[in-house]
Parts: C-alpha cells; structure tokens; sequence
C-alpha cells in the first residue's frame, strides 16, 4: 500500500513538467523585461494621480492609492477598471512591474481596451505610513483573510471614490483585480466572494498557504458550483517554503482545482523566488490573455 507521501509525490510529478523533468536549477533564474514595459517614442502616456484615503470598513485604517486614466479615456463612455493591491509596486514605472508603461504601449495598439488602473496600498493602523509599505500593519488581515470585507471597502469606498471623476463601468466581465503575494490571493478572494462584480483575476506569486486559512481553496474550488471568473496564476519554483506553507505546492494545487473545475484558466511557472522578477517580465502578455475577447 502506498504512502500518503508517496501518493502526494507522485501526483505532483503528474501536475508539474517542471518537477517532472527535474530542471529546476539551483539559484532563481533572473528573468528580462521586454520592449512592452519599456517607453515606447510616440506613445501618448496614460495620466497617473495620487491620493490618499481613510478607511471606514477597516476603520482606523490610511493607506495611499494611485489612479491611471489611459490616453484614450472617453469621459462618455463607461471605462473598463484594473485593482492592484499593494499598489506602489505595480504603479513604480522603473520596478518589476511597470503597469502603467505596460498600459500604454498595450492600449495604444488597441491590445487592451482602454482601462482606469486602480493602485491601492494596504491600510495602516497609527502614524506616520512606515517609509516601505509592504509593512503597512493591515495588509495581511485585508489580504489574507477569507471574507467578503475587502471586496466591500472596493464596492463602497474606492471605487465610488474614482467614479466621482471617471465614468467606470459597473460590469463585472469588464473588471480585472491583480496581487502579488497576500495581494494574490486578495485578488482570488475579491471575485470568489463577488463574481457578481470582478470577473478577471491575476495572482502573482500569490499566497494560497495557511496564513490565514488561505490552504481550503483548492478543496473549496473542487466543491463549489464554478463561478464565472478567468485566472492567471504565475509562480516559481524557488518561491517561499516556511511554517504557513510551500507557495510554489500551493499554486500547483490551485492549477489542478481549477482546471478540475473548468476554469478559464492560464498558469505560468517559472524558476523565480517571492519577487516580481518573472511576474513583471510575463506581465504584458499575461494581461493580453486576461483581456482577450475570447
């Protein structure tokens, strides 16, 4: 009779070419941004703002956030929206990620349609926002818990907040939400809980571990009626192994529970560690894939 571990590794071996191969190199491979997430001579730039904001929801709670307006934004026309948690390092036009270079080079060959980025960092509990904002004191209760509480501080604060000066559409098929790490898996749970308004969804690196009980989904997602939401998932091989989980296990098995489930479903692997070095460099053509007509 075979092992549970046994059981386990063999079905690994299954779901994964990469372990299956056995190529995992010994260090993370550095991965190179290409021509989409560099400026582009010619290309009009989208406008990007910043603002700061008091929570209600998670009372006692400030955080920053940051509003992109694409060059092609028509003011009588209700515009699609893309959410990033922890919005500093998506918006950084020289970090790992570049959204907004991205953005422009995207939209102006038509590749997505035009769409209002929504950057927002975890909230803070007291003064003054520590100086890095991933140690925000909030971000792993708003990220990492399993209910509907960050989904409702979108619906009813944020977003109302953007549409008091950009028209934003209220279709869910036209609403993206993207995270790194806890972010990832907040991005998971904001159109779990409310397919009903977030449709698309793409988790970087995304925690799906036992931080805050973020290990049920895939048994959840394999139980559950399949709700109408598209999924990009990325990871590496090299990511996080510590006493909440192993990161790079747990997105294997959102991969088998999606698809089990009949998903509209991408998975990316790589070989990075817990950083945006992969994620940034799939970026562009994760996001034509998450926005594909289709």
């Amino acid at each position: 009779m075979r092992s549970v571990a046994t059981s386990l590794m063999l079905l690994l071996l299954i779901a994964s070419p990469l372990i299956a191969q056995g190529d995992k190199p010994a260090e993370p491979e550095k991965y190179e941004q290409g021509p989409d997430s560099k400026p582009v001579a010619g290309v009009a730039e989208g406008k990007v703002t910043k603002h700061s904001w008091t929570s209600q929801i998670f009372e006692g709670t400030v955080r920053d956030y940051y509003v992109y307006v694409p060059a092609k934004y028509d003011a009588a026309k209700p515009t699609a929206v893309m959410v990033f948690q922890d919005g500093h390092s998506y918006v950084n036009k020289t970090g790992e990620f570049r959204v907004p270079v991205v953005f422009d080079n995207l939209m102006a060959r038509d590749e997505l349609p035009p769409i209002i980025g929504i950057f927002i960092d975890p909230g803070h509990r007291g003064d003054p926002l520590p100086a890095s904002r991933w140690q925000a004191n909030n971000r792993s209760v708003e990220y990492d818990t399993l209910s509907d509480k960050y989904a409702r501080f979108l619906l009813e604060e944020i977003l109302p907040e953007v549409g008091k000066t950009y028209k934003l559409t209220t279709d869910p098929a036209q609403r993206a939400i993207c995270g790194a790490s806890s972010g990832g898996i907040c991005a998971w749970t904001v159109a779990w809980e409310r397919p009903d308004e977030f449709r698309k969804v793409l988790s970087n690196i995304g925690s799906f571990t036992n931080i805050r009980g973020g290990h049920v989904y895939p048994s959840l997602i394999r139980k559950t009626e399949r709700k109408p939401i598209r999924v990009y998932l990325q990871d590496g091989d090299h990511d996080v192994n510590n006493e909440h989980g192993n990161w790079w296990l747990a997105n294997l098995e959102m991969e088998s529970a999606l698809k089990f489930a009949k998903y509209d479903v991408k998975t990316v692997w790589g070989h990075g560690a817990h950083n945006g070095n992969h994620a940034g460099a799939v970026l562009p053509d994760a996001l034509r894939w998450l926005w594909r007509n289709e």
